[in-house]
Order: structure tokens, then C-alpha cells, then sequence
């Protein structure tokens, strides 16, 4: 009787796991030689731990598939524009992650012009015939909640969005280096997180165990 409450709950489960997805978008399965392209700044950089405890470094031995860390420490979203296509040319990417802009939230840019950076970045990585992924960087309040120009560019240019991980993890003292930067920890967990997203909107075969 046990046995069948689990397998009843099991469809239960499935059920409305494919009913809350089906308007869901998808990524298309990636190749096993696949490239993926993290792109952005010093969180993508990996300041406040070492360069191979960055999250694409751990999203490369989750994943299996080869992941090149873009990030440049510092950088501002209209120098992240210039920059992004020469490493789209050279590289060919499959998959681009597009987590920029916080330099600009901090600098109090007009985020207008943030917007617009970052919608141009997503059409670049587009006109590649790559696969985008959006995550947002939080606003530096007491909430950390993520800046609202992501969910407007996710909307406008119908892109994926990872809209929690950053600020999960910079609300929590124990996974940061310091007030805006993740430790080897927060790291860890970005790259587990971002991975789980991803294979659960198919870019991966299935999700490995964590």
C-alpha cells in the first residue's frame, strides 16, 4: 500500500512538473562538443577566490562541456559590448552566459543605457546562432533583490532568465568574500545552480547529482 501512495505521488509529481512547464521556455540540447561562453565581469572573473574556483570552472567539470571564462574584473556593460564580439567570432560558442552590468549599478549609470548594452550583447550572441542564458546582478539594498532592467530584457528579447542565484548567495555572509563578490562556496553553488536551470530546461541531457 506504501509502495503505491510513492507511485501515485511520483505522477502526481510529474504531472505538474510538465503542466508548470510547458509555457516554460527551452533550450535546445546541446552537442558534446559543445562551447559554452560565460561573459561578464569580475563575477564571472571570480573575484574572491581563485580563477579555477571561479562558477564557470565549476560549471565545466559539472557539465562536462567546455566552458571559457570571458569575465574581465572592473568592466562596465558599454566595454563589455565592444568586447563581446571578437570572442563570439573566435570562439563559436554554443551557449553564451551573460551575467554584466553590476559595475553599472554600482557606479549609478544610467540604466537606460545598461538596458541597451545588454539587449545589443544577447542580439550578438543571437546573430551567432548561440543559445543565451541572462543572469541578474542585485541592487546593492538590504534585499539584494535582482535589478528590474533583467526581467525587462528578458522579456524583450524573449531570453531565459536566472533571476535568483546572485542574490541568494550575497545575502548569505557565510558564501562572500566580501560585500559584492561570492567565496570558492558561493561559487560552488552559483555553477551548481546555474547547471541545474540549465538541465532542466534541456541544454544538458540530465542533471548530475550535486
Amino acid at each position: 500500500m506504501k509502495n503505491k501512495r510513492i507511485t501515485i505521488l511520483l505522477l502526481l509529481s510529474s504531472f505538474i512538473f510538465v503542466s508548470c512547464s510547458e509555457d516554460t521556455p527551452q533550450f535546445t540540447t546541446l552537442p558534446d562538443n559543445a562551447t559554452i561562453l560565460a561573459f561578464g565581469d569580475s563575477l564571472t572573473a571570480g573575484k574572491g577566490a581563485n580563477r579555477n574556483a571561479s562558477y564557470p570552472a565549476i560549471l565545466q567539470q559539472l557539465s562536462h562541456t567546455k566552458v571559457i571564462n570571458a569575465g574581465i574584473s572592473g568592466e562596465v556593460s558599454a566595454n563589455g559590448l565592444k568586447r563581446l564580439p571578437a570572442l563570439l567570432k573566435k570562439h563559436q560558442p554554443d551557449l553564451v552566459i551573460i551575467c554584466h552590468g553590476g559595475n553599472d549599478i554600482l557606479r549609478h549609470y544610467n540604466l537606460s543605457r545598461t538596458k541597451i548594452n545588454i539587449i545589443k550583447m544577447i542580439e550578438l550572441a543571437k546573430s551567432y546562432n548561440a543559445q543565451v542564458l541572462l543572469v541578474a546582478v542585485p541592487k546593492p539594498n538590504l534585499l539584494l533583490s535582482p535589478a528590474d532592467l533583467y526581467f525587462e530584457v528578458a522579456r524583450k528579447t524573449n531570453t531565459i532568465l536566472n533571476a535568483d542565484t546572485l542574490s541568494a548567495v550575497l545575502r548569505d555572509r557565510n558564501l562572500k568574500s566580501d560585500t559584492y563578490h561570492p567565496n570558492k562556496s558561493g561559487y560552488a553553488l552559483i555553477a551548481k545552480r546555474i547547471f541545474a536551470q540549465l538541465s532542466n530546461l534541456g541544454a544538458f541531457y540530465k542533471a548530475e547529482e550535486s
